[in-house]
């Protein structure tokens, strides 16, 4: 019998490696999104609260206040949720293909790119809120600029952790975490799989939003310019780091 064929050792690696996250540098990403998730909970505050009840980064809850402003529910906008939701999209492609276009070389380079990209865009809508207080809904002109801006901003990042697909680790949706927690417990008969990431999300998007919601008191800009800065750490970790 002719012996069965082998692969080289690093053609096997190259294989089984791919786009998964290597036991090596997980953890090296795993700081780096829960700080993304920081600023998740600061965009979703400023969005609520200064920019007419509207989300920016949560796009399950701005859905939800685009069907109620379609009902003609007071204080909501349809036109206010319509572009968030078309900023998000917009983002979330250009996410994707600055994946796509760069997945040839080493994935710090996308990584890296997509949350610099996100950090530029976030330091512009703090550019347009600066000296405007800590509201614009009566200023519509730079009111949907700051939605366009931070919208396309965690569109990129969406398209960007969802490629990298850190388990427990979105940066933006809770729902799902939540469950899982709860779920996968031992009071559900399970093994609290993944608890620490879980509850550290949770922990750290509510520590974001109070956070956020607290700078709003003293300037937008202040807000946004704070999200901007994290979002750029966290583009130079992921840069250096990965």
């Amino acid at each position: 019998m002719g012996s069965i064929p082998t692969r080289p050792t690093n053609q096997i690696k190259s294989v089984t490696s791919g786009w998964a996250l290597s036991s090596e540098r997980e953890p090296v990403l795993v700081p780096i999104l829960l700080g993304l998730t920081v600023v998740t909970g600061m965009v979703d505050a400023v969005s609520y609260l200064a920019l007419g009840h509207v989300f920016t980064a949560n796009m399950t809850g701005n859905v939800v206040f685009l069907g109620f402003a379609a009902a003609g529910a007071p204080g909501l906008s349809v036109a206010r949720s319509g572009a968030a939701l078309l900023a998000f999209l917009v983002g979330a492609v250009i996410g994707g293909r600055l994946a796509a276009r760069m997945s040839a070389g080493p994935r710090h380079h996308w990584t890296g790119a997509a949350f610099g990209a996100e950090g530029v865009l976030l330091f512009s809508a703090m550019a347009v809120s600066i000296g405007r207080g800590s509201s614009l809904q009566i200023d519509s002109l730079h009111l949907y600029a700051v939605i366009a801006l931070t919208g396309l901003a965690m569109g990129i990042r969406n398209a960007t952790v969802r490629k990298l697909g850190v388990p427990d680790l979105t940066t933006t949706v809770l729902t799902l975490t939540i469950t899982g927690l709860a779920a996968d417990s031992k009071l559900a008969g399970g093994t609290n799989a993944g608890w620490g990431r879980r509850v550290s999300s949770v922990v750290i998007m509510f520590a974001g939003a109070a956070v956020g919601a607290w700078l709003l008191r003293d300037s937008l800009a202040l807000a946004l310019g704070v999200c901007a800065g994290l979002s750029s750490a966290a583009a130079v970790a992921a840069t250096w780091r990965l």
